[in-house]
């Protein structure tokens, strides 16, 4: 799903800046009618910006928001690009391929000294495609993770299937990848910021943590409505993102690097080559290459290659593309939680694709608090599941308890809802101890709660960009609240236990009726009204009512 939302942005973003200008001066910048529609984004909560050029005179750069509390994003801000740092870690191994450093077809084992365990018999083009198998995580965004323990911690992670016959998107891998950049050459961030991080002789970004780091002032990021705390001054040691998560730049820098990359000016033509012509078919109309995802005309009519980044501490999110056949680069960078650049792209990518003009986003009324208020209480479906309302400052927030009580309020642009069903399958999988890891997590629970009686799935929502699957675990003495996260093979990525109900902010439209808060417009997303007693949701799930 990582996909999607990047190359819907792709396409809307080339189709706002395609038109042909009057004059120079429009031609050095982005049209008119593009910036003030997306002007209108920026007032519903888009904080960020974006570059668009194509080599032969197109330019288009804007930003949008705030970068801190009181300094407007800009040209010159830096955005850390989160999962995009993947494409400039295979631009370095391709590079030390075509150098003749090692082969695609070597073991990593047989290249970074000491590893163990299923990661050492992965090769390289395999670690550059997703299809090692690696499952797991190996280290926490910015807990220090020295070079010996992050070698270590790769080669203990399980293999998920045979390596090169599936995909499975891993974080790990890229990390493996930048040991053996730091193996060949003495020193990985050193080499990247050298030979990689280059365009036309000059270096462009740098580390979000650490030297080299990125010049320039940064945007301070959004996470769950508050903001980050990681601005680049974790001292390290930096292994847990290496090669997977750790390099800044402005958008313009993004783009103008997308653009060099592909042709010709950061590697040669034969590494160019190389990474092209190395990749994974996904089966559904796309192919994973070193970095990237390609996607064939049929999807949007034109061939598209894109990556994307986001979703971690530093709250900020990235998507680059190019486009081969016009030579046009995109790069686009949000700093907040209103309206994330997919967020933006799924209300607005359709109209564009279809050459229609961009929808506006959908405002919001005039909070009342007596109406907030009035509101509140503990709503209750047939089925016995509930909805606890509480007013805030500007909106409601409803937790929902129950299965159905989720699923009513479930509505997601990336998610759909066979994705749900596969998901809540496996969690169940996972609790009753269907697999080596369901039986190695039902212990760890039992070892703290004693023997599970009854499993119970409770709802599944979409939070901090991934499925979170709810499930009432049921002990002889006591019943617990935990969500999982699982990866596409079953594995655990992320799980916390003893939780509350998934809760859902709701803002005023106006006649007494709310939307979601963080689905910004276009109709998208669950409605709710109210009158007296009763609560009425309509969603994708469709229509469920609710007594007080």
């Amino acid at each position: 799903m990582r996909r999607i939302s990047a190359l819907l942005a792709a396409a809307l973003l080339a189709a706002a800046c395609s038109a042909e200008p009057e004059t120079e001066t429009e031609r050095a910048g982005c049209d008119t009618a593009f910036t003030s529609a997306l002007s209108r984004w920026a007032d519903a909560g888009f904080s960020g910006a974006l570059a668009i050029g194509d080599g032969a005179g197109l330019d288009c750069r804007a930003a949008f928001g705030l970068a801190d509390e009181s300094t407007p994003n800009a040209d010159e801000t830096v955005f850390a690009i989160g999962s995009i740092s993947k494409a400039f870690t295979a631009a370095a191994v391709v590079d030390l391929v075509d150098a003749g450093e090692f082969a695609l077809d070597d073991r990593a084992g047989d290249l970074l000294p000491g590893l163990e365990g299923p990661a050492a018999g992965a090769t390289v083009e395999q670690l550059l495609l997703h299809t090692s198998g690696l499952d797991g995580a190996h280290g926490e965004d910015h807990r220090p993770l020295d070079r010996e323990d992050a070698v270590a911690a790769v080669g203990g992670l399980r293999s998920a299937f045979e390596p090169g016959t599936e995909f499975l998107y891993s974080n790990a891998g890229y990390a493996l990848l930048a040991l053996i950049v730091d193996e060949a050459t003495g020193d990985y961030r050193s080499y990247l910021a050298e030979e990689i991080l280059q365009v036309g002789g000059e270096r462009i970004g740098g580390f979000w943590d650490g030297e080299p780091a990125a010049p320039g002032p940064r945007a301070v990021g959004t996470v769950d409505g508050r903001s980050s705390s990681e601005n680049g001054d974790f001292a390290g040691p930096h292994w847990a993102l290496a090669g997977n998560g750790d390099l800044a730049m402005t958008a313009a820098e993004l783009g103008a690097w997308t653009r060099g990359l592909f042709t010709g000016a950061v590697v040669s033509e034969d590494a160019m080559d190389l990474l092209l012509e190395t990749g994974f078919d996904n089966g559904d109309g796309t192919m994973e290459i070193p970095g990237w995802v390609s996607v064939g005309p049929d999807m949007f009519g034109v061939p598209i290659i894109t990556a994307s980044g986001g979703g971690g501490d530093t709250g900020h999110n990235a998507v680059a593309a190019w486009l081969p056949e016009s030579g046009t680069s995109i790069a686009v960078t949000s700093n907040t939680d209103g309206v994330v650049a997919g967020e933006l792209v799924d209300a607005i990518g359709p109209a564009l694709i279809a050459g229609e003009p961009i929808p506006a986003p959908e405002g919001r009324a005039e909070v009342d608090p007596a109406e907030l208020q009035a509101r509140e209480g503990v709503y209750t479906l047939d089925s016995g599941s509930r909805f606890h309302v509480t007013a805030q400052a500007d909106g409601l927030e409803i937790a929902a308890d129950g299965a159905d009580a989720v699923a009513a309020l479930f509505s997601s642009g990336e998610f759909s809802a066979e994705d749900v069903a596969a998901h809540e399958d496996d969690v169940l999988a996972l609790l009753n101890g269907e697999t080596d890891t369901g039986r190695e997590e039902r212990e760890a629970i039992e070892a703290d709660l004693g023997p599970i009686e009854r499993v119970e799935l409770a709802g599944t929502a979409v939070e901090d960009g991934e499925l979170r699957t709810y499930a009432r675990i049921g002990t002889a003495d006591d019943d617990v609240l935990a969500w999982y996260a699982l990866d596409g093979h079953g594995g655990v990525g992320a799980v916390s236990l003893g939780v509350e109900p998934p809760a859902f902010t709701l803002v005023p439209t106006g006649d007494g009726e709310y939307r979601q808060a963080d689905l910004a417009g276009a109709g998208a997303g669950v409605r709710v009204s109210f009158e007296d007693d009763l609560m009425t949701a309509t969603g994708p799930a469709g229509t469920v009512e609710a007594r007080r």
